[in-house]
């Protein structure tokens, strides 16, 4: 993703199987007032469970830990920085649910090494993750309980434009994800999923997760005149098209092939020939 911190994860989730395009949002139980989106980057790399993007709203830090065309590995493990590292834990943060650990066979890429336990459930990796042509999860510095769309959100039309760019439709097909928390009671519908879009952690069939909470899907869909888009003025109202976060930048956008030859510095050269070779929708 252009123009964001980078910190190369040790581990994905493998490649990914085909399908719609989706995206998945989850929040880390930590306050963004005083985490950055590099420590928590840091504390979900430790444990090899990537995801692709880490992004603090509030101080409009975006990390990115893996390629996009990489299957991520958080879905179906503790989705909270309080579970994972108790240190994390915050005064007055209200209690953290048990959170089951789907039972769905391994895939993907073996954990780092020392990096989870060995011969448990934690193991196993949900195939969630590897769900769709492109199945990016985002981790946002928030709590469940707290929706981070009650505030603004810097950052968020350079996020939701890097997603238009991917074919990523601005659709939330099964509806708002429930209030914390209730989306450990929820379970996510196949037919839903399938049509590919927006979703809550708490909306992906087959596994267990309380985040992101009571968010505004609206907000999230970038509609104009809402608090995520108060740092881009630079957008017209509801209905224009997205505009590319190089055109922000006051760059040139590139020819797609031009724009994956930038990827070659960061990640492998595989991947950036597979990026490369992907048709881009929309």
């Amino acid at each position: 993703m252009p123009g964001v911190g980078r910190l190369r994860g040790a581990v994905d989730g493998g490649r990914l199987k085909g399908g719609a395009p989706r995206v998945v949002w989850q929040t880390l139980g930590a306050d963004p007032r005083t985490v950055s989106a590099r420590s928590a980057a840091q504390c979900l790399d430790q444990h090899a469970w990537a995801c692709h993007l880490v992004w603090n709203p509030v101080q409009g830090e975006i990390v990115q830990l893996i390629p996009i065309l990489r299957a991520g590995r958080l879905l179906g493990w503790p989705e909270d920085l309080r579970q994972i590292a108790p240190s994390w834990a915050s005064a007055g943060a209200a209690p953290v649910p048990t959170q089951p650990v789907t039972s769905e066979p391994a895939a993907g890429n073996p954990a780092a090494p020392g990096a989870v336990p060995s011969g448990t459930a934690a193991d196993e990796m949900a195939g969630a993750n590897s769900e769709g042509r492109i199945c990016v999860q985002i981790c946002v510095v928030a709590f469940a309980w707290d929706p981070f769309t009650s505030r603004p959100m810097t950052g968020l039309q350079q996020i939701l434009d890097w997603l238009d760019s991917w074919g990523i439709p601005r659709q939330w097909p099964a509806g708002p994800p429930a209030p914390f928390p209730h989306g450990l009671t929820t379970r996510g519908n196949r037919r839903l999923w399938a049509q590919g879009g927006h979703f809550g952690a708490s909306q992906v069939p087959d596994l267990s997760a309380a985040g992101p909470g009571a968010v505004d899907i609206e907000q999230l869909a970038g509609r104009a005149g809402q608090p995520g888009r108060a740092d881009q003025p630079d957008h017209a109202g509801a209905g224009a098209a997205p505009v590319p976060a190089a055109s922000r930048l006051g760059t040139q956008r590139q020819p797609a092939a031009a724009g994956m030859r930038d990827l070659d510095g960061y990640f492998s050269r595989d991947e950036a020939d597979a990026a490369g070779a992907l048709s881009r929708v929309g």
